[in-house]
C-alpha cells in the first residue's frame, strides 16, 4: 500500500502548475488519509474505508477529466508519461528468467524446456491445479473416502511386488497413527531417492482402507524441510504447476512467488473502467496474485475448475483483447470503400427459374442477407455455414451471378482439384445456358492452355473462375474482380486468403463451409465475419441410417454391400491410410482395394482414389464412379468434402474410431445425396479410448452436423478440431472456448460495442488501450482483412 501511494504522489507532481492541480492535490491527500493504519483495521472497518476511497476516486477522476484531459498540453504530457510507463513495464516483463532471484543458469535452462524465457512468460505460467493444505489433519483424524492432507515421518521404505506389478510403499507415522502410501506405477529409482526414513513429508490424497490400516494411492507429496515451509508450501491453498524434470515444485513455487511479488504490477490490461465495473472484474494485478497464490478464504473447488473470480478476470482479459482486434479488423473492412451491387438482376432471375425445385426458407433468408451486404458500398465479409446437402452452392451462385449482372467477375476457390473439378462440372451446364463464361484454373493444366485462360481472365472474357491454390499465383490478374467465394475456409491459411482478396479492389468475400462450426469457435476464429446459417435441409431428404459394427462382423458388412450393389447402387469404402504403415496396425486403402477387387467382390469394378494420385488420374476415377462404371470406390479422406454421387447408398468407414466426429459426419454426408435409402457403417477394430466411444455414440445418435460439431469440440478441443495452426485458432493461456463460452460472449459484445463508438481507438481515454492492443496483436491486424 505504501508503495502504491508513493507512486501516485509522484504521478501527481507531473501536473504541478496546471489549472485545478491544487484541488486535485487536496482530494488526493484525503484519499491517502483513508488508508492510514489500514493494515491494523478490522475487516468491517477496512470495507468502510474502501467504500470511502472509491467515492473519492470517482471525484478525483471527474476533476482530472474536467481540468486536465480537455487541455492539449496535459494530453501530451499524459501520453508521454503513459509511453514511458509502458516502456518501463515492457522492459521489466522482458527480463530473462535467469536474472530473477533464485533462478540462475541451471533453473533457467529447465524453464526454457517449457518455453519460459522471460518474466512475462512466468507470470502467465498458471497452476494447472491446487492442493488444499489449509486444514492439515493428524493421521487419526483423517476420514476414509475423503481427500486429506497430512504431515508424517517416513518410518519404512519398501519395494515389493503385487502379482507381476512392482509396488513402491512408504510407511508414515505422526504420533497419532500410521498410514502407508503406495505407488503402482512411476519410477521406483526416483521414488527411492526421494523418500528417506526419518524425514518428514507433506502428503495429499484420498484415504482408502487396506485391511486395518489407512492408505493413500499415488498421493501428491513434498519434503517438509522446516517450519518456514508453512508460509509458502503449507497451511494454505498451494499452487501445483505442470512438472519440469529436474525442478521440484517447492523450488518452482519460490521462483513464482518472487516473480509475482515483484513483477505482477507491470502487466498491462487497460480495459475501460466502465466495462470493469459493469462486468465486476477485479484488478489485473490482484487477479495474477490470486491465481498463483490464492487467499485463505478462496473457494478451492472454483479454483480447480478455473472458475474463481481471479480466473474470470484473466479469461475475460484474453477474450476481450482478442475480440477487440477482431472488431478493429471488421470495422476497418466496413470503413473501406467497396462495390455497391444492384441485386435481383436478370441473370439471377433466370437462374432461379432454371431450378427444378423451390428454395428452402433458410436459403431464401440467407440470400436476402447476402444481397443486403452486396448492396452496400463497403465490402461484404460473411461466413456461410450449412450442413451437408443444405444447398450452399445454389446460394453462392446467386451471389456470383449478382456480381456478373453488375459487369464484375467472381471467383470460387476450393482446397482440392477434385472439388474444383466437381464444382466446374456442377455449375457448367447452368452457366452455359445463361451465357456466362466459366473457367477451371488448377495447377495441373498445361502451359499453353494456362496462358490462354489467364489472358481471358485478364480481359474479362471469363466471368466466373473456379480454382485451387493456382489462383494465388502472381500472374493471375482480373479485369474487375467483384466477389471471392472461399469454399471450406478452414483449409486455407490466412495469408493465402488475403492474397486472393488483393486481386480485386476490395471485392466482397463469401466464406463457405460444410463443416459445421460451433458457436464459440465461430466467435473466435471468424470473429470479424458476419455469419449466415442454412439450418434447414431440402424437403424429402431421408436420414442416413448409421450402424456401429465390430471387426468380427466384417462378413455382414460385405453382405450389406452386395445387397446395395444388386440394387444398382454404389459403395464407398474409406480408410485412414493410403499405404501400409510400419508403426500403425491399420488397414490401408492401397492393399485393401486389391483385396476387395480380387477376393471379396471379384465381379465388381473397384476403384482407388487418394491425394497422392495425379489430378488427371483422380478426375478419371471420379468421372468413372459418378457415371457408374466403377461400382465400389476405395478412398481416403480426400472424398471427405463435396464429392457428389447420387447413386452412392452405402458408406463403410474402416477404423472409424481413428476419425474425428466432424470428419465422420462429413464422410457420412457423401451418401444420401438423392432419394435412395442410404446407410453409413462405422467398422471398428475396438472402440479404444473414452473419447473414441463418445464420438461413435454421438454419430449413431445424431444426424445434426451442428450438434455433432459441438460434441466434437468438447471432446477434442479447438486446436485439434480446426486441424492446423494456420487455421487462425489463437493460443489462449488460460481461457477455453469450450469451458468459458459465456465469458467469450460478454467480451465479444463489449469489444464490438466499444469499436462501434470509437472505430480506431483514437479517443484520448483509449490511448493506452490502443497501444496495448497493438502489442498484443503484434502486426497481425493489417493482414487479416479476410477472415
Amino acid at each position: 500500500m505504501a508503495k502504491l501511494l508513493a507512486q501516485l504522489s509522484l504521478a501527481l507532481r507531473q501536473f504541478d502548475g496546471l489549472a485545478g492541480s491544487r484541488e486535485i492535490g487536496r482530494m488526493f491527500m484525503s484519499w491517502k488519509a483513508v488508508f492510514r493504519h489500514f493494515d491494523s483495521l478490522s475487516l468491517e472497518e477496512k470495507k468502510e474505508r474502501v467504500e470511502t476511497a472509491l467515492d473519492l476516486h470517482r471525484d478525483i477522476s471527474q476533476h482530472l477529466r474536467h481540468h486536465f484531459v480537455e487541455q492539449p498540453e496535459t494530453l501530451t504530457l499524459l501520453h508521454e508519461q503513459l509511453r514511458r510507463d509502458m516502456e518501463h513495464n515492457l522492459k521489466r516483463l522482458a527480463l530473462p528468467v535467469q536474472y530473477v532471484r533464485g533462478v540462475g543458469p541451471r533453473i533457467s535452462q529447465l524453464l526454457a524446456k517449457k518455453n519460459l524465457s522471460h518474466v512475462e512468460d512466468l507470470l502467465y505460467f498458471f497452476p494447472h491445479r491446487y492442493e488444499d493444505r489449509r486444514f492439515v489433519k493428524s493421521i487419526a483424524e483423517t476420514e476414509v473416502g475423503r481427500r486429506e492432507t497430512i504431515v508424517g515421518t517416513a518410518a519404512r521404505v519398501d519395494m515389493h511386488r503385487y502379482g507381476r506389478k512392482p509396488v513402491f510403499e512408504v510407511g508414515f507415522h505422526d504420533g497419532s497413527g500410521t498410514l502407508s502410501a503406495k505407488w503402482f506405477r512411476g519410477r521406483p529409482a526416483y521414488l527411492k531417492n526421494v523418500f528417506k526414513t526419518g524425514r518428514r513429508y507433506i502428503l495429499s490424497g484420498e484415504i482408502t482402507r487396506y485391511f486395518d490400516g489407512k492408505t493413500m494411492i499415488h498421493p501428491d507429496f513434498e519434503l517438509f524441510e522446516d517450519e518456514g515451509d508453512d508460509l509458502l508450501h503449507f497451511k494454505r491453498i498451494v499452487p501445483v504447476y505442470s512438472e519440469t524434470e529436474g525442478l521440484r515444485q517447492k523450488s518452482l513455487r519460490r521462483v513464482m512467488m518472487d516473480v509475482v511479488e515483484h513483477y505482477a504490477s507491470n502487466l498491462m490490461s487497460p480495459i475501460p473502467e466502465d466495462i470493469c465495473r459493469r462486468r465486476r472484474l477485479m484488478d489485473m494485478d490482484r487477479a495474477i496474485r490470486d491465481v498463483h497464490f490464492p487467499p485463505q478464504d478462496a473457494d478451492f473447488r472454483l479454483l480447480n475448475d478455473m472458475r474463481s473470480e481471479a480466473h474470470r478476470r484473466l479469461i475475460y482479459d484474453e477474450f476481450f483483447f482478442f475480440q477487440l482486434g477482431m472488431a478493429v479488423k471488421k470495422k476497418g473492412t466496413v470503413l473501406q470503400s467497396g462495390i455497391a451491387f444492384k441485386t435481383g438482376g436478370s441473370l439471377v432471375r433466370r437462374f432461379l427459374g432454371l431450378l427444378p425445385y423451390e428454395l428452402t426458407g433458410a436459403q431464401k433468408r440467407v440470400i436476402a442477407e447476402i444481397e443486403a451486404d452486396m448492396g452496400r458500398n463497403c465490402p461484404m465479409n460473411r461466413l456461410l455455414q450449412g450442413d451437408v446437402g443444405s444447398g450452399k452452392t445454389v446460394v453462392s451462385l446467386v451471389a456470383m451471378l449478382t456480381a456478373c449482372d453488375n459487369g464484375c467477375q467472381a471467383v470460387i476457390m476450393v482446397p482440392t482439384e477434385i472439388l474444383a473439378e466437381q464444382h466446374h462440372r456442377g455449375i457448367g451446364p447452368w452457366m452455359e445456358e445463361l451465357g456466362v463464361k466459366t473457367a477451371l484454373l488448377t495447377g495441373s493444366i498445361g502451359a499453353a492452355e494456362r496462358r490462354t485462360m489467364l489472358e481471358a481472365i485478364r480481359d474479362g472474357t471469363i466471368q466466373i473462375v473456379i480454382g485451387t491454390h493456382a489462383l494465388f499465383s502472381r500472374d493471375t490478374a482480373f479485369a474487375n474482380l467483384g466477389l471471392v467465394v472461399i469454399d471450406e475456409q478452414h483449409r486455407f491459411g490466412v495469408i493465402q486468403r488475403a492474397s486472393i482478396r488483393e486481386k480485386g479492389l476490395n471485392p466482397d468475400v463469401l466464406v463457405m463451409t460444410a463443416t459445421p462450426i460451433p458457436r464459440t469457435l465461430a466467435m473466435t476464429v471468424y470473429g470479424d465475419l458476419d455469419v449466415s446459417v442454412i439450418d434447414e435441409l431440402p424437403p424429402g431428404q431421408k436420414p442416413i441410417r448409421t450402424k456401429l459394427v465390430y471387426e468380427q462382423q466384417r462378413e455382414k458388412v460385405y453382405e450389406a454391400a452386395r445387397k446395395e450393389l444388386a440394387r444398382g447402387n454404389q459403395v464407398f469404402v474409406v480408410y485412414p491410410l493410403v499405404e501400409e504403415s510400419e508403426t500403425l496396425d491399420l488397414k490401408d486403402a492401397t492393399r485393401m482395394a486389391e483385396h476387395l477387387g480380387n477376393e471379396v467382390f471379384p465381379d465388381e469394378s473397384v476403384g482407388l482414389i487418394h491425394g497422392k494420385l495425379k489430378a488427371a488420374r483422380r478426375e478419371e476415377i471420379m468421372t468413372a464412379f459418378q457415371s457408374g462404371q466403377i461400382r465400389i470406390l476405395v478412398a481416403t479422406t480426400v472424398i471427405e468434402v463435396g464429392i457428389d454421387v447420387p447413386r452412392a447408398s452405402l458408406m463403410i468407414i474402416e477404423h472409424a474410431e481413428r476419425f474425428g466426429l466432424s470428419q465422420l459426419h462429413q464422410l457420412r454426408g457423401r451418401v444420401g445425396r438423392s432419394d435412395i435409402p442410404s446407410t453409413c457403417i462405422l467398422l471398428v477394430q475396438k472402440t479404444g479410448s473414452e473419447d473414441a466411444r463418445r464420438r461413435l455414440k454421438a454419430m449413431i445418435e445424431s444426424q445434426d452436423g451442428f450438434h455433432n460439431a459441438e460434441a466434437d469440440l468438447s471432446i477434442r478441443g479447438p486446436g485439434e478440431f480446426m486441424g492446423t495452426r494456420q487455421s487462425g485458432m489463437p493460443d489462449f493461456r488460460v481461457a477455453s472456448i469450450v469451458r468459458d463460452g459465456k465469458i467469450l460472449g460478454e467480451a465479444k459484445k463489449d469489444a464490438f460495442d466499444l469499436i462501434e463508438t470509437d472505430p480506431d481507438l483514437g479517443k484520448d481515454e483509449h490511448f493506452f488501450l490502443r497501444e496495448v492492443l497493438k502489442r498484443r496483436w503484434q502486426g497481425r491486424l493489417d493482414i487479416a482483412k479476410t477472415a
